[in-house]
């Protein structure tokens, strides 16, 4: 490489590199440059002639001593490789130097010749070949080890694996299938697969969705057969494996045994639904039957009893319960089964405690499983259940701590072995069921109860109402009536939180749970929605009533606050709506001191820059025009510098006719008060120039500039007249006054703090009253 460069470097013609040439002296200054050599600087501006080359190529900054070597012969040649260059468009290229040294008679003469060679094809080319082989050596190693990682795969699957052809006979089982259905391998090779899968319906879809639709068959759920006929329920994916030969396609289904993940979805369900209807319910026989049916359905079983002490569900046993004669009061069947004999003989037979399988249940008060009822020796109804294709049955008592209120019974057509936590579960649900009956007992004997007191509560003004713990209205009065205008039917399939505003719902909610827990409350704040719409806010009282410990009803005794609300709303308002016409007349900090403590303010401010402007051509064009026309010409000029102050964060202190004062570093305090003000001036005059372009005037704006301290506050109060006071103001009144049309006159206080931000003019002196002569700058804009 370096005969080349020394080639390239005596421009002999036959070498075919093509380089970039900077020649420098000996302080790295810029000698000569070849015409695109600025491409591949880092600051293609810096690349100048009698610049330092360190500040376009900063890759050289600390090898001074190398390239001082080089100038002076001792190293023949430098060279710095694959540099990153990002160009226009995010385009990255890499660049090669080469630095050699330029030999002179004088030595002080010496010259350092850099060339630059753009080496990107070759780096990337370079970076393409590495990675493809990378990518074929890894491609290599993967299909080596393909084959044996997966059987090992295969074997230790913990999902059942079977491969079939596409006749559905087996081919090919993994240890996991064996065990999930009891089958040895060699007992399930060349057998159907329906062998264990009853229905092959997933059979014919797997080859339907392979050949029409082309896709696989996931998430199927198949009711399969172990060895022993036991029902397992299997989630399997299906895919077929094509073949160069069509027809002779294998498929691959993959099972997870989800029983046990249906059972508990059952009866997390059962519960659910079971709890739902106990807490909407309005009634037990509005209820039991709902309960028997959710049951069913939920768990897969296909018919359900409620035995009882009475004709009437709901009414407690008096004195012994051993003397009780069990009746069913209840069924509910799937349509599945045809058990209209077996309901028949069911609605004739009574049962003593102890006798049939209700009776047992009865005088055990413990869950009860018959693996088939058909066994269990009722002469009255074995026969006419095996006769339905009725086999298992479970059942529970409804019991309340000691006492019994009846017995649900269960039937299926299936043989099924005892489920002990199915019977738990049951057991609890019982006592669910019992609790349900009690309280709707209870809450009979309450509304009984409460007529008496109906006539007082009518003729309240007060807004009285009874609720029951789901919700459900037991009671409201007259006022309460006439105050939402809901009728009594409405009221009746109403919930109270059908009626709550949504935004005090949440709250109201916890409020209500709290009540029925037993927590005693202070007042409570509601908002109810009338019927036609309007919200009512009411503030009382709520309690709850108890009978044995559980929760009957609530009452609560409510007063109508709207009014009283909306009167303190506007009072509210009304004060916001002083204090922001307070905040246009005053700064903040000053409005919020008023507040607090009305009296004269007065304070010292250090450190503030004070803007005075005043716009030239008004004065004329009032004489032509009439007051109103000039204030409505001024008014857009005037909004838009106080859209500028807000902007900026300044304050404005006044606008007199024409002139208009800004300070910055008042509120809030900052250092960069100057530099806030210069910006809002150049603004200024961009303002002036657009309402110029758009209106067809020709109006200029002169502005002054100064920074100091000054005195700010308030003295009249009558008038709340936020004014400022000393030098600062007066001089920056000056610069103003005695400024040029159309320019920004500043002190040499704000030259000198913001001359490296800002282009300034200097304008020379001028006489200042009181202070004699002054030198003056034009702020001109920006720099960069």
């Amino acid at each position: 490489m370096k005969d080349q460069v020394l080639d390239q470097i005596f421009n002999k013609p036959s070498f075919p590199l093509k380089f970039e040439r900077l020649e420098l002296d000996d302080n790295f200054r810029i000698i000569d440059t070849s015409e695109q050599v600025q491409r591949f600087a880092e600051r293609p501006e810096e690349v100048i002639r009698g610049k330092d080359v360190r500040l376009s190529f900063p890759e050289l900054i600390g090898l001074e001593d190398i390239l001082i070597s080089v100038l002076q012969g001792e190293q023949e040649l430098f060279e710095l490789q694959a540099i990153e260059r990002w160009r226009e468009n995010n385009v990255l290229v890499y660049i090669d130097m080469y630095i050699i040294g330029e030999q002179q008679e004088n030595k002080f003469e010496n010259k350092l010749i850099v060339l630059i060679e753009d080496v990107t094809d070759r780096l990337v080319l370079k970076q393409k070949v590495a990675q493809q082989a990378n990518e074929k050596n890894l491609l290599s190693s993967a299909l080596i080890s393909c084959e044996n990682y997966m059987e090992q795969v295969i074997a230790s699957m913990a999902d059942a694996l079977l491969v079939t052809s596409n006749s559905g006979k087996i081919k090919k089982v993994n240890r996991a299938a064996q065990q999930l259905f009891g089958f040895q391998e060699k007992e399930l090779i060349n057998q159907p697969i329906s062998l264990i899968i009853d229905n092959d319906q997933i059979f014919i879809e797997a080859i339907y969705q392979h050949s029409y639709l082309k896709r696989k068959l996931h998430n199927l759920e198949v009711v399969c057969r172990t060895k022993t006929r036991e029902k397992l329920l299997i989630d399997f994916s299906c895919s077929v494996i094509a073949k160069k030969t069509e027809g002779l396609e294998d498929i691959v289904y993959i099972g997870r045994d989800i029983t046990a993940w249906q059972r508990r979805e059952q009866r997390t369900s059962a519960q659910y639904a079971i709890t739902r209807i106990l807490s909407e319910s309005q009634s037990v026989k509005q209820g039991i039957p709902q309960i028997l049916q959710s049951i069913c359905q939920n768990l897969g079983w296909d018919l359900g009893e409620l035995w009882t002490p009475s004709q009437y569900i709901g009414t407690s046993v008096q004195g012994d319960s051993l003397k009780a004669v069990l009746r069913c009061v209840e069924i509910w069947s799937s349509r599945l089964i045809s058990v209209r004999e077996f309901k028949a003989i069911t609605w004739q037979t009574t049962y003593t405690p102890g006798v049939g399988f209700p009776g047992r249940i009865w005088i055990r008060r413990l869950p009860l499983w018959i693996k088939d009822i058909t066994e269990d020796g009722d002469t009255r109804r074995s026969q006419p259940a095996a006769k339905a294709g009725l086999h298992a049955a479970f059942g529970f008592p409804i019991l309340d701590d000691s006492e019994i209120l009846g017995v649900m019974v269960f039937f299926s057509r299936d043989v099924q072995p005892k489920d002990k936590d199915l019977l738990q579960m049951m057991g609890s649900i019982g006592s669910q069921i019992a609790q349900f009956i009690k309280r709707k007992q209870a809450e009979d004997a309450l509304v009984e109860s409460e007529e008496r007191y109906r006539d007082l509560f009518e003729n309240a003004n007060d807004l009285i109402q009874s609720v029951d713990p789901s919700g459900r209205f037991l009671y409201v009065n007259r006022a309460w009536r006439e105050t939402l205008g809901y009728s009594e039917a409405e009221i009746a399939n109403m919930n109270i939180f059908d009626i709550i505003h949504p935004e005090f719902k949440q709250h109201s909610l916890e409020r209500f749970y709290s009540v029925l827990s037993g927590k005693k409350l202070g007042q409570v704040k509601a908002a109810f929605v009338t019927k036609d719409g309007q919200t009512i806010f009411l503030e009382g009282n709520i309690n709850c009533k108890f009978v044995e410990g559980h929760p009957v009803a609530t009452r609560g005794i409510f007063r109508n606050v709207t009014q009283r609300l909306a009167a303190e709303k506007a009072l509210r308002h009304q004060q916001k709506e002083t204090e922001r016409l307070l905040l246009n007349i005053l700064p903040a900090a000053i409005s919020n001191e008023l507040k607090e403590e009305p009296a004269s303010i007065a304070e010292d401010l250090a450190d503030v820059t004070v803007l005075f402007a005043d716009i030239l051509g008004l004065t004329e064009i009032a004489t032509s025009i009439s007051a109103i026309q000039l204030v409505n010409l001024i008014n857009p000029i005037s909004s838009a510098f106080d859209r500028l102050t807000k902007q900026h964060s300044l304050e404005r202190i006044k606008t007199i006719n024409d002139a208009y004062m800004v300070v910055a570093g008042l509120s809030p305090r900052r250092r960069d008060h100057a530099q806030a003000i210069a910006i809002m001036a150049l603004d200024m005059q961009t303002a002036i120039a657009l309402f110029n372009t758009e209106n067809n005037q020709n109006f200029s704006i002169r502005i002054g500039i100064h920074s100091g301290s000054v005195v700010a506050g308030v003295i009249d109060l009558n008038k709340f007249t936020y004014d400022l006071w000393g030098d600062t103001v007066n001089i920056a009144s000056c610069m103003e006054s005695q400024g040029i049309a159309g320019k920004i006159q500043v002190t040499e206080d704000i030259y000198k703090s913001l001359c490296d931000e800002f282009l300034f003019e200097k304008r020379g002196e001028i006489e200042v009253k009181g202070k004699g002569k002054m030198t003056t700058y034009l702020l001109i804009g920006r720099k960069g």
